[in-house]
């Protein structure tokens, strides 16, 4: 059965544009989608690893050529299971500081691993290993938008995210923007028109 994964980098709950947008795509998929099974992943919700010495030590020596071990090794291996057992992803993303939320940051350092999301080779380089996978992502953020004057902030979002998907293999990405939300003239607008897009995304996903 086709799984659909959506990872939420957002903690505002009802409050939050990105996921209100998401929760339209998901509706419009369940509906062209019946025989698809979602599941839900939010980062908040305390079962994301930390990554720390630990964890950095397994991953220099899968580097090495060593086999890794230890609790904080199978903590990380059993988030990119979770992970890779989707074959679709939405990704809810608000914009924070003009990146994304450091959540976000975390999970990605926890499931990018050698022989898991990427591989090396010292002559050609990264080889992203999740092949055959696509991608949905919601980006949102209060005051950037594209075009605005550089006082209004600037995009290292989608930017580092859409980099870090197609560096992993994942060149099948569908993107919906609700960019700004806060200060615009034609707010209701724009977020009628992300909803409209999220439910046509989700259609032909």
């Amino acid at each position: 059965m086709t799984t659909l994964l959506h990872i939420s980098a957002s903690p505002r709950g009802e409050a939050s544009e990105s996921l209100s947008i998401a929760r339209t795509f998901l509706d419009a998929y369940r509906v062209s989608h019946p025989g698809h099974r979602v599941e839900e992943f939010d980062l908040w919700d305390g079962t994301l690893p930390a990554f720390g010495p630990d964890a950095v030590a397994a991953k220099m020596a899968v580097f090495a050529g060593q086999e890794p071990t230890g609790a904080a090794w199978d903590a990380v291996t059993g988030t990119f299971d979770r992970f890779a057992a989707a074959d679709a992803y939405l990704f809810s993303v608000p914009m924070w500081n003009a990146g994304v939320p450091y959540v976000l940051k975390q999970f990605i350092d926890v499931v990018s691993q050698p022989g898991l999301v990427f591989g090396f080779d010292p002559e050609r380089g990264y080889s992203g290993l999740l092949k055959g996978k696509k991608a949905a992502v919601v980006y949102t953020s209060a005051v950037y938008g594209d075009g605005r004057d550089p006082a209004f902030g600037t995009d290292f979002q989608r930017p580092f995210f859409g980099g870090w998907l197609r560096w992993a293999g994942i060149t099948d990405v569908v993107e919906v923007e609700f960019r700004p939300d806060l200060v615009a003239a034609d707010v209701e607008q724009r977020r009628e028109q992300a909803h409209e897009d999220a439910a046509s995304a989700a259609e032909s996903f």
